[in-house]
């Protein structure tokens, strides 16, 4: 027993000193920050075309996650393998595009094979290296320099630490540049219309009930036509006013309340008369979680949705939500 709970010890004593060296890099890597970095999130803002990332090994790993954080955040991005990129992939580029390398040495052979080529096309240069004089920082426009010089690695071979530090820059790159784009939740929400994300980003308007959908009758309509009406919908409430201007609803609690009242209900009355005047109300805008809290807090089922001119625009009930896998 002893010497288990001390090679638990020892083990996790290694761990903690891996996290260490990793936490150094990144601290290193947020002080090599410079007017580079500046640079190159204004060029990729204001790009044409795509920001091309190309990587070899892990760095190629890194690469491709780096890309896809990119095009998820409003960037066209897309990453290139660089050895196909020696067998046809490089005709992917064009002028109106960035290139975005990463190699920690600088001088991997099929990455700095493809920067004559690239330069010829005309494309910008982003480097992301350790190698401050390396081939690869000589043919870039921009360097963005990796200053990690020990791996968690014990040998301090194995990219550790690097691609720690190297990954960090990436996030930080593409996260500056989705502030400056003034990207939203909405337009985040359409490049992942799947998923648990994309349920959490969808709004009202996606998931809301338009049109003849909406159950509404007139102010001057009879008791009787909201609860024909009502009945028609099946979501246990009408709303009371004119096309695009909701004035009031009724529900069917408001009808149970009527009758322990009064004992009967008059069919001819008007509904304005017992209508509630201020329905519940949320803008289509709003996220449909949003729409989910607020029928909590309210212990209603259904929201009537309205536009940023406080126009009735739909109806949203709990199913809905539900069956988007929101509730």
């Amino acid at each position: 027993m002893t010497n288990d709970i001390q090679h638990q010890q020892i083990w996790v004593a290694q761990a903690e000193k891996v996290l260490d060296i990793e936490i150094a890099a990144l601290e290193m890597q947020k002080s090599a920050l410079n007017i580079d970095f500046v640079k190159a999130a204004s060029l990729i803002l204001q790009l044409k075309g795509k920001l091309v990332i190309i990587g070899m090994g892990k760095s190629g790993i890194i690469a491709r996650k780096i890309a896809a954080t990119f095009a998820s955040t409003g960037t066209p991005a897309f990453f290139v393998h660089a050895a196909e990129a020696q067998h046809g992939d490089l005709g992917m580029i064009t002028s109106d595009d960035a290139v975005l390398a990463l190699s920690h040495s600088g001088e991997t052979d099929e990455v700095c094979g493809l920067l004559p080529t690239i330069k010829r096309l005309g494309a910008p240069i982003i480097a992301m290296t350790g190698g401050k004089t390396s081939t690869l920082a000589q043919h870039a426009e921009f360097l963005l320099h990796i200053p990690v010089t020990e791996e968690a690695c014990p040998m301090n071979l194995a990219p550790t630490a690097s691609t720690t530090a190297t990954l960090a820059l990436g996030d930080a790159l593409a996260v500056v540049v989705l502030k400056h784009r003034g990207i939203q939740p909405e337009d985040f929400a359409r490049v992942h219309p799947a998923g648990s994300l994309g349920r959490r980003l969808m709004t009202v308007a996606d998931v809301m009930q338009v049109g003849d959908k909406i159950p509404m009758v007139s102010p001057q309509a009879h008791l009787s036509d909201a609860i024909y009406t009502m009945s028609s919908y099946r979501l246990g409430i009408t709303g009371i006013g004119e096309p695009k201007k909701l004035e009031g609803c009724l529900t069917d609690g408001d009808l149970r309340r009527i009758l322990q009242q009064d004992g009967q209900l008059d069919m001819t009355t008007p509904v304005v008369s017992v209508m509630h005047p201020s329905p519940h109300t949320i803008e289509e805008t709003h996220l449909a979680s949003e729409a989910v809290r607020l029928m909590e807090e309210k212990k209603v089922t259904v929201l009537f949705v309205t536009n940023k001119n406080d126009e009735l625009v739909g109806v949203v009930h709990l199913h809905d939500l539900l069956q988007a896998g929101i509730a």
